[in-house]
């Protein structure tokens, strides 16, 4: 290994050092009570080698947003092409969402965090604006798995995908908002997992008998 590639692995080791730092102080006691001063404490650098790799927390904390986002994405990024029906790839999409979060629960207290309180985090706009496109990115997949049974016609064609996209991803996160920091720890995983697949299959189950119906088309 040279010269040059043992300084970039260095500097790449300290970057991630940082973000795992703040990811778990951002955790542990919100965005706004985080300082540089304690993120540069917890991952055993100075405040000066902190800004050496980022410019703010607010940077550090859109950062580990956009990576956790950008690792989502990549798993579910194959479904509208697994030629699975629409509900099967709802399934496999919430599935994913469950695991995914359940294996890092930092991770969904933080989205939950810039989903609720966006205003308040006060991030420059440009920050703002990267992590709401990546979030789309995702419901942009839900809405193309709708557009799919639409297309079949499983789902009415008059649904709005937009609305419906939202429900179900309102859904998802209500359900492991619910559960998942409250109740018996030894359970929580089944509750979560079973509420979900049941609710699910009841909306996917009432969209499909509205293709029978012949609903009144949405504004």
């Amino acid at each position: 290994m040279g010269l040059e590639e043992r300084r970039r692995r260095e500097k790449d080791n300290r970057k991630q050092a940082i973000l795992r730092a703040a990811r778990k102080l951002f955790f542990d006691r919100g965005f706004k009570a985080v300082t540089v001063e304690q993120i540069a404490r917890r991952a055993e650098l100075s405040k000066g080698a902190i800004y050496l790799h980022f410019r703010s927390k607010e940077e550090m904390y859109t950062q580990i947003l956009l990576n956790d986002i950008a690792a989502f994405q990549k798993k579910i990024s194959t479904l509208l092409q697994s030629g699975d029906s629409p509900t099967d790839m709802f399934v496999k999409f919430s599935r994913i969402y469950i695991d995914f979060f359940l294996n890092d629960r930092e991770l969904f207290r933080i989205l939950m965090t810039f989903m609720l309180n966006t205003e308040q985090m006060n991030l420059p706009a440009q920050m703002n604006d990267h992590i709401v496109k990546a979030t789309n990115k995702q419901a942009e997949v839900m809405e193309g798995i709708l557009q799919i049974g639409i297309d079949q016609g499983q789902f009415p064609k008059t649904i709005n995908l937009r609305r419906y996209r939202n429900a179900i991803w309102g859904l998802l996160n209500g359900i492991i908002s619910l559960h998942l920091f409250t109740g018996r720890a030894d359970n929580r995983e089944g509750i979560i997992r079973s509420t979900i697949d049941d609710s699910l299959q009841v909306f996917l189950r009432g969209l499909a008998s509205e293709v029978v119906k012949g609903p009144k088309k949405e504004e």
